[in-house]
């Protein structure tokens, strides 16, 4: 049995197989470009220590910079000081604690956990896909896959098999399905009207960065800045994506025939899972009523100041409410099907999944120092005052900086796989930069949103692409890495496209990308 990366040697006398050729090396090229990456965790460790010298050598230097919007000239310090090991020994722990992804997001991935380990998840996939129309159904899997960054990564993992059979069951190509379903998994990873973990751990770094710059204060930073332009994307995105699907994709697979010419298992629900899956939306529609209640009347509770809506707390305690209704519903639904059963099980189901975060945590905690120590030596508020001046210098303002930034981040997408971590590296420079150009941070993550999500099909340092290659071999015994790559490029280009595009027209109305979340600084 041939392994999953093999490639057979390209016929030279054909064209195609002389293109699969350059794909092939160009592919090649970026695996071990990626590969010569150290672990996020060391590559972290390293930039410390490199951002520990160079704040030491600028130090030493007498460099200072002006902070803007005060009138404050602040000198660069030097971490390998006599001032520099004293922050570090009184803050290596606080650096830690109070970094906002840490709280927010293991807060969310315990009961995102019980969801997905009772099956809920799974099931309110299969539910969207049953009996769907054929002629829909591309629409519905790219539908279902732009808000799969709600389950993280567990998504690129359950979706694409499931698409594959809905496709079976309605007669369709199903490697167009797994293929379809997988390409809208990971290039509109950060679309969705639907949150989870992945927008507590982009914001938390958002609120660390823009911490540098004054105009940071009065800014109400919350869970839901890019809510608007994520929910609007998701549509849209998912009219893209089931039009790939079935007008570009799925021809160039031609008919598919069934080897054993067995009939196509359907997708389907069980009665158990049906009534499981009724009674939690039942407890959940009763829960978020509660939390209007709370929130719309007049005088209500979780009103803002002044009585208004934003900023209020039931924004900027949105963790909180979300922590509730996936309880909620993971506890409803799982004791509803009998995959709880004690109260040990939904221990069990909660700790396991905190389990799964540990090398995130420890990623965090040197990421953590990382960020801390570009805020106390000043050299983040230098680099970003050098940033935006070089981004003035060769003309590149307003949105073409925002677009050169989105290519630069789905450039790197291709190397660092890692959200988390390639927001954390980029997010304390460009964050202040934007600012100094007048733009708000909620439109610096909502570019980084972009980048994040449009390359990450294509790039061999996916983790999940060899996955869905063995997935696709189910049906194509032949298939190889190249080709399953040459057929995730489809959406690609269209997909960053339209994500910029959308982001042109919020960027050019002034419209809010999420509550009280604006284009510009104000």
């Amino acid at each position: 049995m041939s392994s999953l990366t093999d490639l057979r040697a390209a016929d030279s006398e054909s064209p195609d197989a002389e293109r699969r050729g350059r794909l092939d090396r160009l592919l090649s090229l970026i695996e071990r470009a990626g590969n010569a990456l150290p672990n996020p965790i060391v590559l972290f460790a390293a930039l410390f220590v490199l951002l520990g010298l160079l704040s030491t050598a600028l130090a030493l230097g007498g460099v200072s910079v002006a902070v803007p919007g005060t009138h404050d000239t602040k000198p660069v310090t030097g971490l390998f000081t006599g001032d520099g090991v004293r922050w570090l020994v009184e803050n290596l722990i606080p650096n830690f604690a109070t970094f906002p992804p840490i709280g927010a997001v293991l807060t969310l991935i315990m009961v995102v956990g019980l969801a997905e380990r009772t099956g809920l998840l799974e099931t309110v996939m299969r539910a969207t896909l049953a009996r769907v129309p054929r002629a829909v159904l591309p629409y519905a899997v790219a539908l279902v896959a732009s808000q799969a960054h709600m389950m993280s990564d567990v998504g690129a993992i359950v979706l694409p098999p499931l698409a594959a059979l809905a496709f079976k069951s309605a007669g369709r190509h199903p490697v167009a399905g797994l293929i379809g379903g997988f390409a809208c998994v990971t290039a509109g990873y950060a679309a969705g009207f639907t949150v989870g973990s992945l927008d507590a751990l982009y914001i938390g770094i958002t609120q660390q960065a823009a911490s540098v710059l004054p105009a940071a204060q009065g800014l109400h930073i919350h869970l839901l800045i890019n809510y608007f332009f994520t929910a609007s994307t998701s549509i849209v995105l998912a009219l893209l994506g089931g039009f790939l699907i079935s007008r570009v994709l799925e021809p160039r697979l031609g008919t598919y025939e069934s080897a054993d010419g067995a009939p196509a298992e359907q997708v389907t629900l069980t009665p158990v899972q049906r009534r499981g899956l009724l009674a939690t939306a039942l407890v959940v529609v009763l829960y978020l009523g509660g939390v209007l209640a709370l929130w719309l009347p007049p005088g209500a509770p979780l009103r803002g100041e002044g009585g208004a809506f934003v900023p209020s707390p039931v924004l900027t305690g949105i963790v909180p409410v979300l922590f509730g209704a996936f309880l909620l519903a993971g506890l409803t639904y799982g004791f509803a099907v009998k995959r709880l059963t004690s109260t040990e099980d939904v221990v069990s189901a909660v700790t396991e999944s905190v389990k799964t975060m540990s090398g995130y945590i420890v990623m965090m905690f040197v990421a953590a120092q990382v960020i801390a120590l570009f805020n106390w030596s000043n050299v983040g508020v230098l680099l970003a005052v050098k940033a935006a001046a070089l981004f003035g210098s060769v003309g590149v303002t307003g949105f073409w900086a925002i677009v050169a930034f989105v290519l630069l981040a789905s450039c790197l997408n291709l190397f660092i796989v890692s959200g988390s971590a390639l927001w954390s590296l980029v997010g304390p420079v460009f964050i202040p930069a934007f600012m100094l150009m007048g733009m708000s941070p909620a439109l610096s993550q909502a570019a980084f949103r972009i980048g994040d999500s449009a390359t990450g099909a294509i790039t061999p340092m996916n983790p999940y692409l060899l996955l869905v290659l063995a997935m696709v071999r189910e049906y194509e015994p032949e298939a190889r890495l190249g080709t399953l790559i040459s057929r995730l490029a489809i959406f690609v280009v269209p997909f960053l496209a339209v994500w910029l595009l959308i982001l042109g027209l919020f960027y050019g109305f002034d419209l809010p990308l999420g509550p009280g979340a604006h284009i510009t600084l104000r």
